[in-house]
């Protein structure tokens, strides 16, 4: 019996180690293929679509799957994903120079910045949510609809990862070599968890209704 038990607890580690690795594996194709501005929401979505595969190891050829998914992304997002860069740096100097100046309209200035980015960064979010299950053949248009429908619904969860995704963000300032390791695995994570804990409160609800 403790023979077997060791053998599972190895198991177990080896599982773990795999996962772990890849994880890592894909965090470094991403920073490849993210390298131009113009590749980095395609990297990002690819790398959504492909991490509930790598969580569940089920799929034995990630690397494979993933370059497929990213030439997917690419053709259908390449160039919504780069007026979102285009709009991401746009609100972040206007952050930074408001954050920076005196005088009242400083305050007015930011109580519409700072809410304009948290909406933009929990869309983003319930994009990454919704991305795994959309269909071949989504358009830009109709990933923004169903992320939208997502943070519509579930308001309270996407918000909880704003403010995680935020707190990535100040660590990440002090320390910024955790961004070789979790720029795109980070934001993917928490899309990740925001769908699966969307999941298991709808099979909680549907439970209910059937008692």
């Amino acid at each position: 019996m403790s023979d077997t038990g060791g053998v599972g607890r190895t198991n177990a580690v080896l599982s773990k180690l795999s996962l772990i690795g890849d994880l890592l594996m894909l965090q470094l194709v991403f920073l490849v293929c993210s390298v131009g501005i113009v590749t980095l929401y395609p990297a990002a979505f690819a790398l959504q679509r492909v991490l509930p595969e790598a969580l569940a190891q089920e799929h034995p050829a990630l690397l494979r799957r993933y370059w497929r998914q990213f030439k997917w992304a690419f053709g259908r997002f390449w160039a919504a994903g780069l007026g979102l860069y285009a709009g991401s740096i746009a609100l972040a100097f206007g952050l930074l120079f408001w954050a920076s100046t005196g005088g009242p309209i400083r305050i007015v200035a930011l109580a519409i910045l700072i809410p304009l980015t948290g909406m933009i960064i929990g869309l983003y979010l319930s994009a990454l949510a919704v991305l795994p299950g959309v269909p071949e053949d989504s358009t830009a248009r109709s990933l923004f609809r169903a992320a939208n429908l997502f943070l519509l619904r579930r308001s309270l969860a996407v918000a909880g990862g704003v403010i995680a995704l935020l707190t990535w963000f100040a660590l990440l300032s002090r320390l910024p070599t955790l961004f070789a390791i979790g720029s795109g695995l980070v934001p993917a994570l928490l899309a990740y968890w925001i769908s699966r804990t969307t999941d298991r409160r709808a099979k909680k609800d549907s439970g209910d209704v059937s008692i």
